[in-house]
């Protein structure tokens, strides 16, 4: 039996970690691993769409599945559900590079992955 080693955040100031404020650490592994999952990507590129401002906005959309009465891991499946239902559409296509169409949380995590090794190079 393997375990999975979840990415430490590289931003616990701001992104989905600094929105998360106290429920930060228990929240962190289950988004990871939730997005991951719904996305097949990688846990080094979803830790840095958490960590990008795009990994704030997911994390609003947690904090209101809170405030509606759901537990955190109801509130990040259910996020993260959310986001896989909404597409790229034409404009956001045109303004990041993400092809048309592509579920949204799976654009942006990439989309992440690449502007992260772009601003490493």
């Amino acid at each position: 039996m393997t375990t999975t080693h979840i990415p430490a955040t590289q931003n616990e100031v701001w992104g989905f970690w600094g929105t998360m404020n106290d429920q930060a650490a228990a929240a962190w592994p289950i988004a990871m691993t939730a997005i991951s999952d719904a996305t097949f990507q990688p846990l080094e590129s979803v830790r840095a769409f958490l960590d990008s401002r795009h990994g704030r906005h997911f994390a609003d959309d947690v904090l209101n599945g809170l405030h509606a009465g759901l537990n955190l891991h109801d509130a990040i499946h259910a996020a993260t559900q959310r986001w896989m239902g909404w597409t790229i559409g034409r404009l956001t296509s045109k303004q990041h590079g993400i092809p048309k169409g592509l579920p949204y949380l799976t654009g942006f995590v990439i989309h992440c992955e690449i502007v992260e090794e772009a601003l490493a190079d």
